[in-house]
């Protein structure tokens, strides 16, 4: 899994590429955790060189968002499409997450 990551505004983006299976759900999380450690409270995270998700890399989103919540922030998801779009939907993430079509849209709230 590859990350592109940068400060833009109040957020933290994080642009992940790659499958986000049981191999590389510990990378995502660490990443993420990178910048908590940092202080940051704002993760916008784009989704959309992702072509794979499978339950570890929820878990891995799941353990990312605790973290924030703790510190009073929150992570926020776009680009999801196809296989990861329908995984967000199942598991029930597209409601418990705020997930817009693009990063602009997302960073525009």
């Amino acid at each position: 899994m590859e990350f592109e990551s940068a400060k833009q505004g109040k957020a933290v983006v994080i642009k992940a590429k790659g499958r986000m299976d049981a191999a590389s759900a510990p990378e995502f999380e660490a990443e993420c955790g990178r910048f908590i450690d940092q202080g940051e409270t704002l993760l916008a995270v784009d989704l959309g060189g992702v072509d794979y998700l499978s339950s570890a890399g929820l878990r891995s989103i799941l353990a990312a968002a605790k973290r924030l919540k703790a510190r009073q922030g929150e992570i926020r998801f776009c680009g999801l499409s196809g296989m990861v779009q329908e995984v967000f939907s199942v598991s029930g993430f597209s409601s418990m997450f705020q997930v817009r079509p693009s990063l602009n849209d997302l960073l525009g709230d």
